[in-house]
């Protein structure tokens, strides 16, 4: 007899990006040399103190259980962080998490009920949108494509669409996948809305150590929006520990409570030794990031030029390691027409709610993102 799925999975689609990934594994296999560009990780190594720190956890025989918020060790240095982000959180406001995506998973499945309207600026990462799902809340969108990815001239699109019946709206700066990075105009716009009808926003800041000439305001920081925000970040991207699985979320402390309840059921605790490489990562590594974020920034700058070489306008992105590039044909069948001709992996823009574009990740050699873009226009692709 089959078996019977619950609807909460059935509903959420495949990622769009799987198919890109299954091809590009396959060209790989039969010997081709495939530049990817689609990858969300940054390509530098951990650094070498966090990982010093993360073995010495380890054999100083903190491989057991903590307890499930997160060492206080941690959850100190996380609050200090956010402070100096001008968020008046403690660590009684924080829970540690594996991962960035498990602190949204909680923070949704503990706002979101059946029917509730939560909204999103497109584009936007694809697993928002299965969240959202899983919760069973129900899917607003406002494209900011038209205006460049910029939101502080979509506002009065995102007015018309925030009411009395939205329950949570998820703002993402630096953004992925676009790389923008909202203005205090735009953000003070957000709080406005935000407080004229009484709406949580969840602020996802994993992108929020890596800027280019600017710096970015936290947006639980802004006069009315302290219990009305979660602030979720992580070790993933600032500190290259995207497989250590490390994050976290801080807001008020009814919603720690109540979201701490489902975090104790599921994952328990984040893993013990990590969360002491965190806090060698939080204390110790501001050089080791800041000459990342200047290699980032250079692959940035590089990549504009290139495609403008190649007749191509790409808006200019102010984080995070992602670049959209507008492609003419339809954008899915465009990164495989590029990968099975150029040997180029990308990612859909359709995939984030951006039809008629493609995400690349310059989270790659300025060798390689050269040849990656001279592929492309050799194939014709640009």
């Amino acid at each position: 007899m089959p078996m019977h799925y619950a609807d909460r999975v059935t509903r959420v689609e495949p990622s769009a990006t799987l198919a890109i990934s299954a091809l590009a594994s396959e060209l790989e296999a039969e010997g081709a040399d495939v530049v990817d560009l689609s990858v969300g990780e940054p390509d530098f190594p951990t650094p070498e103190n966090v990982v010093d720190a993360g073995q010495t956890a380890m054999d100083a025989g903190h491989t057991g259980y903590t307890t499930s918020n997160g060492i206080p060790e941690l959850r100190e240095a996380i609050a200090e962080k956010l402070q100096a982000d001008g968020l008046n959180h403690g660590p009684e406001n924080v829970i540690v998490t594996p991962g960035a995506k498990q602190s949204l998973y909680e923070i949704t499945q503990t706002l979101v009920d059946d029917g509730d309207e939560v909204v999103l600026l497109d584009p936007a990462w694809v697993s928002y949108e299965a969240m959202v799902k899983l919760a069973g809340g129900s899917l607003v969108r406002v494209d900011l494509s038209p205006y460049d990815f910029r939101l502080e001239p979509a506002l009065p699109d995102l007015e018309n669409v925030i009411s009395d019946s939205t329950e949570l709206l998820i703002v993402n700066s630096p953004s992925n996948p676009t790389g923008a990075v909202y203005t205090d105009d735009a953000l003070a716009g957000v709080r406005d809305l935000a407080v004229e009808h009484d709406v949580t926003v969840v602020a996802d800041e994993i992108y929020g150590e890596i800027t280019y000439d600017t710096d970015p305001t936290s947006l639980g920081s802004l006069d009315g929006m302290a219990e009305r925000t979660v602030t979720v970040n992580g070790f993933s991207k600032a500190y290259s520990m995207t497989g250590w699985r490390l994050g976290y979320f801080a807001g008020p402390e009814e919603l720690v409570d109540q979201a701490g309840k489902l975090h104790s059921h599921s994952v328990s605790c984040a893993t013990n030794f990590v969360q002491h490489a965190g806090v060698e990562a939080l204390e110790q590594t501001e050089a080791a990031v800041d000459e990342m974020v200047d290699a980032f920034e250079q692959r940035r700058d590089l990549l504009l030029d290139l495609f403008a070489d190649a007749g191509v306008d790409v808006p200019t992105p102010d984080g995070a390691f992602y670049m959209m590039l507008p492609v003419e044909s339809p954008d899915t069948e465009w990164c495989e027409g590029a990968l099975e001709d150029a040997h180029v992996a990308t990612v859909p823009g359709s995939a984030f709610g951006a039809p008629g574009y493609a995400r690349l990740s310059y989270a790659a050699s300025e060798e390689r993102l050269r040849e990656g873009v001279e592929r492309l226009v050799d194939a014709g692709s640009l």
